[in-house]
């Protein structure tokens, strides 16, 4: 059933032969590949092992029945175990996301719904915070808009994990889910009768990428400088140091204007745009690929209504996988495990089948 794991048996036990020789770790950037590569294929050989095994004992098990019955039971256990390690190695080899163990540039706008909308963007932004925190990533505002009554009109935020990470934990795996756009159902604070309202904001999740992963020629850029400005459009900066660059072949823009130089802005305006590109490469290739193979969760157009956030029932709804629960204050406390969890299973069944 799993003959082609052999191949990636083989390939383990290569890179654990490469990994023993000192000489190959002093090139940094291929050592890392080899144990990212390494740390992807261990769980996959173990479960394949184990299931292995399971399969001998099955059939020790059926030999010591014919001549005693007490094995019987035995012999029912071990078929459950198979069952079991069968289905997580099917899960294993779920074809996996390139782009999982990266950090993310998570972004966050405003939409229908005036100051209310701007207010809920805001709770977005410390849901997320919130969940960063809990999960043990580091976060960093990168730049931000914000409202006259302390929401914010949009805000961009870098994720970034700690340490070694486990597959299907990384940033991008966990948070390429929350792209879309969200709406609220409830009583805005600016309401005087008492009734809901319903506004949205749009978040938008890229992989952060390297400088290696996209290039860019600087001709190709138009670099634009501006007086920062804050809520109400009144001048916070008296110097031209806010930062708007346009890719000229792609149209993509990105700007920044919290930092205080004009160079650091420039940076960070970078990353934002570096990030973008690669969203839309990957896109790209999303659409040319085989209908088959794309996720069911996962979507080009980021104008769909992902999610409904009511706060009258303490509902939170997912649209796509049919998600449900009544406890959206501690969802919007950074409790998003389960929330994501449900998109993240709906995936992986999607692409089983189409395997």
């Amino acid at each position: 059933m799993f003959e082609a794991v052999e191949e990636l048996v083989a390939e383990h036990a290569d890179l654990e032969k490469q990994l023993a020789d000192p000489s190959v770790h002093a090139d940094q950037a291929n050592a890392r590949k080899l144990n990212k590569r390494y740390a992807e294929l261990t769980p996959i050989v173990a479960t394949y092992r184990s299931w292995r095994q399971t399969g001998d004992d099955i059939e020790t098990a059926r030999e010591l029945a014919a001549d005693d019955p007490d094995f019987a039971a035995e012999v029912k256990d071990l078929e459950k175990q198979r069952e079991e390690l069968t289905e997580k190695l099917r899960l294993l080899l779920v074809p996996r996301d390139p782009s999982d163990d990266k950090d993310v540039i998570l972004e966050i706008k405003a939409g229908a719904g005036g100051d209310e909308s701007a207010l809920f963007a805001g709770d977005l932004l410390r849901m997320y915070l919130r969940y960063a925190e809990r999960v043990g990533w580091k976060t960093e505002v990168i730049d931000a808009t914000e409202s006259e009554l302390g929401g914010y009109k949009d805000v961009q935020v870098a994720v970034k994990a700690r340490g070694q990470i486990e597959p299907g934990q990384g940033v991008w795996a966990r948070l390429k889910y929350e792209g879309g756009v969200h709406r609220v159902q409830r009583v805005p604070a600016t309401e005087s009768q008492g009734r809901i309202h319903t506004s949205a904001a749009g978040v938008l999740v890229t992989p952060e990428a390297e400088e290696v992963d996209v290039e860019i020629n600087p001709n190709d850029l138009r670099i634009d400088v501006y007086r920062s400005s804050g809520p109400g459009g009144q001048s916070v900066n008296t110097t031209d140091s806010a930062v708007r660059i346009t890719h000229l072949p792609t149209g993509v823009v990105a700007s920044c204007q919290n930092e205080k130089s004009q160079l650091q802005n420039k940076e960070q305006a970078m990353r934002i745009l570096r990030s973008r590109l690669l969203a839309m490469a990957q896109e790209e290739a999303e659409r040319e690929a085989a209908d088959a193979r794309r996720s069911q969760v996962r979507t080009v157009d980021r104008s769909e209504k992902i999610r409904t956030y009511n706060f009258p029932e303490n509902r939170i709804s997912d649209h796509r996988v049919g998600f449900k629960a009544y406890n959206l204050d501690q969802v919007l406390d950074g409790e998003l495990d389960a929330v994501i969890q449900a998109c993240v299973d709906a995936d992986s069944a999607a692409k089983l089948a189409a395997a």
